[in-house]
């Protein structure tokens, strides 16, 4: 599975492609479609799914129109523990509560798709609509359980890193 991160719009919000031989994912397009649609043609693999790991407006901008320029169809509602195939790699997903009530990951083989749940230096925020201190403290203990160290984390804004480098305060 190769990954290629795009950070697009004024937040910085990374946005991934995901593929393996013809097929491709793409989580969290959150601005600057043509950018984002340019790395796409670049690979020369049409995508095939777009996923929000939620549904701020940093991480959804410009879902419709990666979706009406590459025909991608953008998947909703995603409970725990389903997968999303990539060819034949298996993504399932996590509900990642406290940054937001339907946060979810993306987890792979030794990697993770965190949304805006990690970052290397602590978690995202909880003040907001939706969010919660509480759900986000059991998330990340559910995360630092579940996940092997050398887990690699690739977060919805900032560089990737391992579970293991992760410096916040849970």
């Amino acid at each position: 599975m190769k990954i290629k991160r795009i950070v697009v719009g004024m937040l910085e919000t990374n946005c991934y492609l995901l593929y393996n031989g013809e097929e491709m994912l793409v989580v969290d397009p959150g601005a600057d479609a043509k950018k984002i649609i340019g790395e796409i043609e670049k690979t020369g693999i049409k995508p095939k799914y777009i996923v929000n790991t939620h549904g701020h407006p940093d991480h959804v901008m410009a879902n419709r129109e990666v979706e009406e320029r590459t025909g991608a169809k953008i998947i909703e509602n995603l409970q725990e523990g389903e997968k999303i195939t990539v060819r034949d790699s298996d993504l399932r997903i996590m509900h990642t509560p406290g940054h937001t009530k339907d946060s979810f990951c993306l987890k792979g083989e030794l990697f993770l798709m965190g949304g805006d749940v990690l970052f290397v230096d602590g978690h995202g925020r909880t003040d907001l609509p939706g969010g919660s201190d509480a759900e986000m403290k059991e998330t990340i203990h559910r995360l630092k359980k579940e996940l092997p160290k050398e887990t690699l984390i690739y977060p919805g804004h900032g560089e990737p890193f391992t579970i293991d480098e992760w410096k916040g305060d849970y």
